[in-house]
């Protein structure tokens, strides 16, 4: 090579733009995520025809329910300011239970099991959304409402539901108490195809209304006060990312069931590892993780377990350990 050759293979090298470091962790987070995702579809399988189809229906259910629940669970916490509360604080999860159980309680558990998979989802979701609608409109759309008071109502009907489902569920015939049990359980493995294309629908729709509201997400970071200085209308900001959340873990939650402390595990991961604090880093490394935390946990449960457990026993179980984690660090650094 001569000597301009060399020169001009050093400007070429100069003048093309270098990954950022948030850009680089991405590709990296992405890259572990194919991995998991080909490891799931491809170990252990005799009959290609038979089990891929399959396989790749589960990998569509976790990527839909990665992204619902990271991205929630990032918009809650950037709303909140708050980095230890989950959409589900509010109540969605403990709903979901008493939905299930009160039908059981009221119409048996094969009312349950013969009931139409769609009209169950779209009930399910349906009810969950006009509980946060309510709930949204009647107190944070109060003049002067506090969103600490939202999340406080949130966390007493979710403990008034709880109940209710346990009162319930002890006066159950046992047989059908076990029929309950199997819905109550987050898992992948029965996710219904026609309930996909619903999924994909939804969570597409929501998303792409909630894109009008980027801009504001790293002002919503610094808290109320800062953004409403810098000329957010933080009250219909919020109260419009809220409905998306809303939609967004009603549809996961109707989808696979509930799954209590994943987006506050995946969320928090993507903190520590992003190198940045903008949302366009944050969302996209939240989403990648809890992909790679889903395809390894549901590998981990049909090849190591054998379907002894499921996927929401060892996402909570990990989970359950990672918050109080972080509460005993933000009380050491409080």
């Amino acid at each position: 090579m001569s000597q301009a050759d060399a020169l001009s293979v050093r400007r070429a090298q100069k003048a093309a733009p270098a990954l950022s470091p948030p850009a680089r962790v991405l590709w990296v987070l992405f890259l572990i995520a194919c991995v998991a995702v080909a490891l799931y579809l491809t170990i252990g399988v005799t009959d290609w025809g038979f089990a891929l189809p399959r396989r790749a229906r589960k990998v569509l259910a976790m990527a839909l329910v990665g992204f619902a629940v990271s991205y929630s669970t990032v918009l809650f916490q950037t709303v909140t300011n708050n980095k230890i509360l989950t959409p589900s604080i509010i109540g969605f999860d403990a709903l979901y239970v008493l939905i299930q159980t009160g039908m059981t309680f009221l119409f048996g558990a094969m009312f349950l099991v013969y009931l139409d998979a769609r009209s169950l989802f779209l009930m399910n979701v349906g009810v969950m959304i006009l509980f946060a609608g309510v709930l949204y409109r009647r107190l944070f759309g109060r003049e002067g409402a506090h969103l600490y008071f939202l999340v406080l109502i949130g966390v007493v009907f979710g403990t008034l539901f709880s109940n209710l489902s346990n009162f319930m569920q002890r006066l159950l015939d046992p047989n059908e108490f076990l029929v309950l049990q199997t819905s109550l359980f987050a898992s992948i493995n029965n996710v219904d195809e026609d309930l996909l294309l619903i999924a994909v629908l939804s969570i597409a729709a929501v998303t792409l209304y909630s894109l009008r509201f980027a801009p504001y997400l790293d002002v919503l970071a610094l808290g109320r006060e800062t953004a409403i200085n810098l000329g957010v209308e933080h009250a219909m900001t919020v109260n419009r990312l809220m409905i998306v959340i809303a939609v967004l873990v009603s549809v996961s939650t109707a989808l696979v069931g509930p799954i209590t402390f994943f987006g506050l595990l995946v969320a928090n991961v993507a903190y520590q590892v992003m190198p940045a604090y903008h949302h366009r880093y944050l969302i996209p490394a939240a989403g990648l993780i809890s992909v790679i935390a889903l395809a390894g946990g549901q590998l981990l449960i049909e090849r190591v377990f054998h379907f002894q457990t499921t996927i929401s026993v060892v996402v909570n179980f990990a989970g359950g350990l990672y918050f109080l984690y972080l509460v005993l660090k933000q009380a050491r650094s409080g």
